[in-house]
């Protein structure tokens, strides 16, 4: 497990990088504002190397998402898209699952309870 950025604070993000045969899975905890928005697009975007071709993001430990956090979604769905692949989401808590379903994003990229069942879908 790679840790990218640690929890300096109460709130802040944290996100680390797993493989999980073949795919990524990116564990998120903490709050996605505006304020980490743009940590949340370097882990899933990386603009020093080629955008992986599937990738679980895992959010039960996100505990609030704004909208900065479903831009982010969409450009990195755009983007493993483009290439032939794909982005799935799991584990999402109540208030962030109702935020994705709201926007219709739950729509677009998949949602799963779990890693597990994201993995395997």
């Amino acid at each position: 497990m790679t840790d990218i950025h640690g929890a300096a604070r109460p709130g802040s993000l944290s996100i680390r990088h797993t493989a999980i045969n073949g795919i990524r899975v990116v564990a998120v905890q903490g709050e996605i504002d505006h304020a980490v928005k743009d940590m949340l697009s370097e882990a899933l975007l990386p603009c020093d190397g080629p955008v992986p071709l599937r990738t679980v993001v895992d959010l039960s430990g996100v505990t609030f998402m704004d909208s900065s956090g479903i831009n982010v979604f969409v450009a990195a769905h755009q983007a493993a898209n483009d290439d032939q692949g794909w982005l799935r989401i799991a584990g999402a808590q109540e208030s962030v699952l109702r935020l994705l379903e709201i926007v219709g994003l739950d729509e677009v990229i998949g949602c799963h309870p779990t890693v597990d069942q994201a993995l395997h879908a």
